[in-house]
């Protein structure tokens, strides 16, 4: 149905990976999502500069780089920037979904966190929530970002998780466990809390 379509060609996107062939492939599922104007940024030092100069609608980050890499990038634009540079939605990419890792994500203020290997699906269906989020922002001393003491919708749910074999060569050998982006969601669904 024609209401059900969405049109992302309109969207500024900024990509941000330090793996050149990630990078590529992750253009070419954005490419696929019709969104023309992409902005390709092979570290987050080099993302910062572009946020400083372009509007951007969403930011899609994976970086390791030990100069700045997703999470510090993340805290720089919930922290450092003006609104409404500071509610751009971010959406984190990792081939380590480990619970410590996803919460830290969640606690720099990112808008979600995506395991890779990534599918277009998954990726797609977490951009149409985000154009749907009513949440919040939150500023405060320990956190900025979307709001999760409030429930809502929640993310799409019945999005199978993570193969469990399947590991990123990139970022090395994982520390922890991965989660599946089932139990990643939950993390990083807004809650009601009690007061």
């Amino acid at each position: 149905m024609a209401e059900d379509r969405v049109n992302l060609e309109q969207s500024t996107v900024l990509l941000v990976d330090d793996n050149p062939q990630a990078l590529d492939m992750l253009s070419s599922v954005f490419l696929g999502f019709g969104v023309k104007e992409q902005i390709k940024c092979a570290s987050a030092v080099e993302a910062v500069k572009v946020v400083q100069k372009r509007q951007i609608d969403l930011v899609v980050i994976d970086c390791g780089d030990p100069e700045m890499d997703s999470y510090a990038f993340t805290r720089w634009l919930r922290r450092e920037t003006p609104a409404p540079l500071r509610y751009i939605p971010v959406i984190l990419l990792t081939g380590h979904a480990s619970q410590a890792k996803v919460q830290e994500g969640r606690d720099c203020g990112v808008s979600f966190v995506v395991t890779k290997p990534l599918t277009p699906a998954v990726l797609l269906k977490r951009i149409l929530w985000l154009a749907g989020d009513e949440r919040e922002f939150v500023e405060a001393a320990s956190y900025v970002g979307p709001d999760r003491r409030v429930r809502n919708f929640g993310p799409p749910i019945g999005v199978p998780g993570r193969r469990k074999g399947d590991l990123s060569t990139h970022v090395g050998a994982a520390v922890e466990a991965n989660m599946d982006q089932a139990d990643i969601d939950m993390l990083l669904k807004p809650m009601r809390v009690s007061l």
